[in-house]
């Protein structure tokens, strides 16, 4: 076990160590799942805020999730029902937040850095649900944890990120955790999302979609970040399909056994095709599932957890 950290910001600052801990917390907390009654007394008497600044879908309700299967108190903080309207300041409602006797804040907002800057004004935890195009870490630990749950040890693993890598934080996280865990990164888009200057991360950078996926383990495919774009960075979308879109033909250009994989949410027939989506090379629906398991863990490992068995509850906790 090593991990004695209070917050969870960013894979970047994280060892190999740190990551496989996480990991290897969360297949605990995925057998969890998988009992009659779903829950832990892990948290129980604690106080986890969900403060979401940015529309969220997948990670809002998986951590809402992972909180409850832990017993803790939850309490969902969404930007347009709030002071954030009358303009309070982020310090300012994660103070107040923090008197309410918070222990544990989940931030994400449209701002790189917001959850360091958190972290450095209250005592509470905290964990980054995702800052501006900086950062998403929870997203790449489970992105991990599904790419080894299928391929077993990363070490020498060709891992494609395909499409817009200039303005995504998931691109970024999974770079830094496929790189500490010895995974090979080639990323592929348009010149204008996936500059050269991305080489010097320790990625292969190629704009030929056959060169970049004909070799890879894994393809990890990402939406065209709209929302962080201040102008177009290609002609249209239908252009952007046409050139690095994944189709039934060009998927028969990757190896039979790669994964395909996708944080979502998919623009189907845009980056993706419905019929890949849902096939059985599609480990999307796994990424989810995942995703809360992992949750579970980072939530548990923040607090303080070290040991999870039996003791911290069993199949009789309600």
């Amino acid at each position: 076990m090593s991990w004695e950290r209070k917050h969870l910001l960013d894979i970047y600052s994280l060892s190999s160590e740190e990551i496989l801990t996480v990991l290897d917390t969360a297949k605990g907390f995925k057998q969890v799942g998988l009992r009659s009654i779903k829950k832990v007394p892990a948290l129980r008497g604690k106080t986890v805020v969900n403060l979401f600044a940015e529309p969220s879908t997948r990670t809002r309700i998986s951590f809402e999730l992972a909180a409850q299967r832990l017993t803790a108190d939850i309490v969902n903080f969404t930007a347009e029902a709030s002071s954030f309207k009358k303009g309070e300041t982020l310090k300012d409602t994660v103070k107040n937040l923090e008197a309410l006797s918070a222990d544990i804040l989940i931030i994400r907002h449209s701002s790189a850095g917001a959850a360091h800057f958190v972290s450095r004004v209250v005592n509470a935890s905290v964990i980054n649900a995702g800052d501006g195009a900086h950062s998403h870490p929870t997203q790449a630990l489970l992105d991990l944890y599904t790419m080894r749950e299928h391929k077993g040890d990363l070490r020498g693993k060709c891992v494609t990120i395909l499409g817009d890598i200039l303005f995504s934080r998931v691109a970024r996280s999974n770079i830094w955790g496929l790189q500490k865990l010895g995974a090979k990164v080639t990323l592929c888009g348009p010149p204008t999302l996936v500059p050269k200057s991305l080489e010097s991360m320790g990625c292969r950078v190629t704009y030929d979609l056959k060169d970049a996926i004909s070799n890879a383990d894994i393809i990890n495919l990402l939406r065209i970040q709209h929302e962080r774009q201040k102008r177009s960075m290609f002609p249209s979308l239908s252009e952007y399909t046409k050139l690095f879109g994944l189709n039934q033909e060009r998927l028969s250009w990757a190896r039979p056994d790669a994964l395909i994989m996708h944080p979502g949410p998919i623009n189907r027939g845009v980056e993706l095709d419905s019929e890949i989506a849902d096939s059985n090379r599609s480990v999307i629906m796994d990424q989810v599932a995942n995703g809360l398991a992992i949750r579970m863990a980072v939530l548990f490992l923040v607090n303080g957890g070290n040991h999870l068995d039996d003791s911290s509850g069993g199949e009789g906790e309600s």
